[in-house]
Parts: C-alpha cells; sequence; structure tokens
C-alpha cells in the first residue's frame, strides 16, 4: 500500500522525490519506496524529511504513534503547583543559558522583570549574539485583557501591568533580533521558552496566573508536546500587531 500522506505532502509543498532525498541525504530510490512500498525511515531521516515538508512525522508515519507518545511523555521535566514554586534559580538558569530562542507569550508576565531587573540588557545581548527574542504582551486597550482583568478580580491592574513590562522591555527593542508584539487572544496559558525549555503556566478561570499550575517540557526530537505548544506561540505571534 503506498503512503499517500508522503506524496501528497511533497507535492502541497511543491517538492519533489528529488529535492526530498538530496534534503535528507538518500537515493531518490530510496525515497520513492518510502512512497510506493510504504516504508518506515529511520528515524534521523524522518526528522529531516518532516521538517522540510513542514509536516508532522506521525502523519507521514502513521506506525511511528507510540514511539512518538513515549518521547512526548519523556518531555515532561516537572510540575510545579503553582508559579510561585517554580525555583528562583530556575528562571535564572534559563534566561542565563538561553543561546538561540527567547520567546514569551504572557499577558503581562510583570513577575519576571521585576525578578530579573537587568533582563531587557540580557534579552538584547542575547540578540546581539544572535539569539531570536519574541516578546508578546496583552494589548492594554483590548477587551482580552480588560475581561481577564475583571475575572482576576484586579480589572484595570492588569492593562497598566502590560504597560509596565513594555516599559521594562524598552532599552532592548531597538536592538536588531528583539521583537515586541501585542496580542488580544484568548490566553490560555502562558509560555516561556528558552531554547529547548518551556514552561507552560495553564490559566484557571478566576484565578490569577501566579496561582495556577507551571509544567516544564524539554524538546526531544521526535515528540510533540514542545512543538504542540510553539505551534500555539506562533498562531498568536501572527495574530499579534507590532508593539
Amino acid at each position: 500500500m503506498a503512503n499517500e500522506r508522503l506524496r501528497a505532502s511533497i507535492s502541497a509543498k511543491g517538492e519533489t522525490i528529488q529535492s526530498v532525498a538530496a534534503h535528507v541525504g538518500v537515493d531518490p530510490k530510496t525515497v520513492e519506496r518510502w512512497i510506493t512500498k510504504d516504508r518506515t525511515p529511520h528515524r534521523g531521516h524522518r526528522w529531516k524529511t518532516a521538517g522540510f515538508l513542514g509536516a508532522d512525522e506521525v502523519y507521514l508515519w502513521p506506525t511511528v504513534t507510540q514511539q512518538a507518545e513515549t518521547a512526548s511523555t519523556s518531555e515532561l521535566i516537572t510540575y510545579y503547583p503553582h508559579r510561585g514554586a517554580v525555583p528562583a534559580h530556575l528562571w535564572s538558569s534559563l534566561i542565563e543559558n538561553a543561546r538561540s530562542h527567547v520567546e514569551i507569550l504572557v499577558y503581562a508576565g510583570l513577575f519576571l522583570f521585576d525578578g530579573h531587573p537587568d533582563l531587557a540588557d540580557q534579552l538584547a545581548e542575547k540578540a546581539t549574539a544572535g539569539a531570536q527574542i519574541r516578546i508578546l504582551l496583552g494589548d492594554p486597550d483590548s477587551e482580552m485583557v480588560r475581561q481577564r482583568g475583571d475575572e482576576e478580580g484586579i480589572g484595570g491592574d492588569l492593562a497598566a501591568r502590560a504597560r509596565i513590562t513594555r516599559r521594562y522591555l524598552q532599552p532592548a527593542l531597538a536592538t536588531p533580533g528583539v521583537e515586541v508584539r501585542l496580542h488580544d487572544t484568548i490566553l490560555y496559558n502562558s509560555i516561556y521558552r528558552f531554547d529547548d525549555d518551556i514552561l507552560v503556566n495553564p490559566h484557571v478561570l478566576g484565578a490569577p496566573a501566579g496561582q495556577n499550575p507551571v509544567l516544564h517540557f524539554r524538546y526531544i526530537p521526535g515528540a510533540r508536546t514542545f512543538r504542540h505548544y510553539m505551534k500555539s506561540f506562533d498562531y498568536a505571534w501572527e495574530q499579534a500587531s507590532a508593539s
């Protein structure tokens, strides 16, 4: 039985068997067998192919589902019952050691900047060294921020916190590679990504973010949880407006 998902994905991206083979580093006949004989490639070849085609490897090769589920479970490092339980040294370590990506999705996230007064300078330094810095703050004039402030019982204070965070970031904004956008989405989770580590703070209706659990994940190739949350970040980023 042929792998029609792989065939269709190659066609949809405007690629060919030859271009896929060249990217992955295999013979075109090998890619042909992946399609016509539904052969499942080695793990490294699956990852390269899926990344090249912008597809999930489990979609292209459903037989690896169990392996992906096991890897995804392994991505969870630990669980904290509330944000205050996250050790201060963990935040500092993640910030300090990030080299390629710092990506944050919050309404305000003021606690992070209050706890790390040099954070704006650190982000600028990392961007200068080549890191991608993307910060998504809640639009203080949006209905979603107003509604969330009411739900948390702090009213307009949430919008004020978002404005303060934006002010804290001001010194870094002139640095190429530091981008800040404003969003007005319903924020189901706050997301803090530092290279291959991500802290996810789910939001609970009626409770401030600081009182809600935090999940710490670390990316494992072939797993889906880290990538799943970053797809959410990218979706919010595309919908957001320039700060």
